[in-house]
């Protein structure tokens, strides 16, 4: 079988124009990057006289080592709607190059379900991420200026919450001091570095509606507090014009094509763990716009991705779906249930069984707390038994949600035909009414335990006195009355990632509360999770390289 890089690169794809005329895009909003990548200009949104199409959300089981195919997934949708002969978009996020390069790889599908050309997708594809880290660090040292030119602002040094960014898995940048040497060499003071997913910037990117929206967004980025403990903006510093003159390009979609032709729109990436993890509302708003059927992935499990797209991201972009893909694999599910990952080929209904509580609460999170409509994509290995595939399907018809086999990774299009089919059925059944986990309204103390009780199982928070502190802080300054983003790990419901299953009867950790007021949500940090990841033992890193005819090899 080749890989997923030989696929992709043994296929002939199709001049970006021929795909922009696909989608109903003229020429005259296209910004070529080469043969087979554009930018679409932001001002199509404002020239399309068309009804938005059906938003189809695809979600998944807690991540395992096993795989789930979340992405892959979504690409076959697509594919397969366009081969029924409906007209499909996607919208997906694009690929950090921290994971590129170290474990978990990238993010452009796999097998014969791809988006292309992979190589540039999941490397430095438009520039968009080089934008934004640019736009980050820009603000860095505009802060650490102003308090070398004079600090007529009052910035404390030990209060400034702002760090800077780069794309790149390096823990040895999580805690570092600069402005050494005296001197002319700034202000020596403790720093640290973010992975550039993890930046306020990229989610202010991703939730901006406009470039004013950006802007005035950016503006409100708080950088510090001052020696009197009031808070310190972007705009006090006078930065949010030159960060919206380096992000203005970056904020105009990528187009690109699926192995098949399929248009999609790759923009945008927050890390789904410590972020809110979804690609940016322009491009889901403009596929949208473009197509009867926009089909978009929420980040990780549906207890991290699904509930941050639809708490946060359909919240402040006024979204709803019209449908929710939650995807599984029984090798995924065995390995909640116990098994060892080098025990997976063999049947084993008991450990089935046992992980199947996993699925199980993803699907009536979305079913009974969210009110949408869903269905399990089972994407069926040749070593699933059919009594391993109808436990599953008896299981779930339990909570009245049906489940379609998918083979889009071996069959690309073809292979995701009753599962868009079903899809269909439920969008055109959809009569829900759409409810959130949470109200606004509420304190940022039952918000959390709102989403660690119904959406999690857990049976309480706890919050350190640090994280009390910064509550009852953030409350004073109001910012009570904003939405929540949990960051914890992305294997278990809970914030131990050993907890595999659907654990019970557990309290979560909040050691951590702080606000993005530009991006508009609370980040609450749970557990060991950290917004500056590190490299694995033996990095992905290690097998990539490029031949004499430079040819990128072993990227996946």
């Amino acid at each position: 079988m080749k890989s997923d890089i030989e696929i992709a690169q043994s296929t002939k794809m199709k001049n970006i124009l021929e795909i922009t005329k696909e989608a109903g895009i003229d020429e005259s909003y296209v910004e070529q990057y080469g043969n087979y990548k554009a930018k679409i200009d932001l001002s199509l949104l404002d020239n399309l006289n068309r009804e938005n199409g059906k938003l189809i959300l695809v979600t998944a089981i807690n991540p395992t080592p096993a795989g789930e195919g979340k992405t892959t997934t979504t690409i076959g949708i697509a594919d397969a709607l366009r081969r029924i002969g409906k007209k499909a978009m996607l919208a997906l996020r694009e690929p950090s190059l921290g994971p590129v390069f170290g474990i978990k790889g990238g993010a452009a599908g796999g097998g014969y379900s791809q988006v292309v050309p992979m190589e540039d997708i999941n490397l430095h594809f438009t520039g968009d991420f080089h934008a934004i880290g640019a736009a980050n660090n820009l603000l860095a040292a505009m802060i650490d200026n102003h308090i070398f030119q004079g600090n007529s602002l009052n910035i404390d040094p030990s209060k400034i919450t702002w760090k800077r960014c780069v794309d790149m898995n390096d823990r040895q940048l999580r805690f570092v001091k600069d402005g050494l040497g005296g001197g002319k060499n700034g202000v020596p003071r403790d720093d640290g570095f973010d992975i550039t997913v993890a930046s306020e910037v990229m989610a202010v990117f991703c939730l901006a509606s406009s470039i004013s929206d950006l802007k005035n967004r950016l503006s409100k980025l708080i950088v510090g507090y001052t020696y009197d403990n009031k808070p310190v903006t972007a705009g006090d510093l006078k930065a949010e014009g030159a960060m919206t003159a380096l992000l203005k390009d970056a904020l105009k979609p990528n187009l690109v094509q699926t192995l098949e032709g399929t248009p999609a729109l790759v923009h945008g990436g927050p890390f789904a763990n410590i972020a809110h993890g979804c690609n940016s509302v322009i491009a889901t708003k403009m596929a949208m716009r473009l197509s009867d059927y926009t089909i978009t992935e929420a980040g990780f499990g549906a207890d991290l991705g699904a509930e941050k797209f639809l708490d946060i991201k359909c919240r402040l972009a006024n979204l709803k779906p019209s449908s929710v893909v939650i995807v599984a694999t029984i090798r995924a599910l065995k390995m909640h249930g116990g098994m060892d990952k080098t025990e997976l080929n063999s049947e084993n209904l008991e450990a089935l069984e046992k992980g199947l509580p996993n699925l199980l609460r993803h699907v009536s999170n979305i079913k009974n707390v969210y009110k949408l409509p869903s269905v399990v994509a089972l994407n069926r290995f040749p070593t699933d038994t059919d009594r391993e595939v109808d436990l599953v399907i008896k299981k779930c018809k339990e909570l009245g949600v049906n489940v379609v086999l998918s083979t889009v990774w071996a069959d690309g299009g073809k292979g995701g035909i009753d599962l868009a089919n079903e899809v269909i059925r439920l969008c055109n059944e959809d009569n829900s009414t759409f409810e959130f986990s949470y109200e606004l309204e509420d304190s940022i103390e039952n918000k959390i335990n709102s989403i660690v009780k119904k959406i999690y199982g857990g049976n309480s928070v706890e919050f350190t006195p640090e994280a009390r502190e910064q509550i009852n802080r953030l409350t004073d300054l109001g910012f009570d009355k904003l939405p929540i983003c949990i960051a914890k790990t992305q294997y278990s419901f809970s914030d131990d990632m050993t907890k595999l299953g659907a654990p019970t009867d557990f309290t979560v950790t909040v050691r951590e509360v702080k606000v993005s007021s530009g991006a508009g949500f609370i980040i609450a940090l749970t557990g060991a999770i950290m917004t500056m990841p590190g490299l694995p033992k033996v990095p992905a890193a290690e097998k990539i390289d490029v031949n004499s005819d430079g040819k990128i090899i072993g990227l996946f």
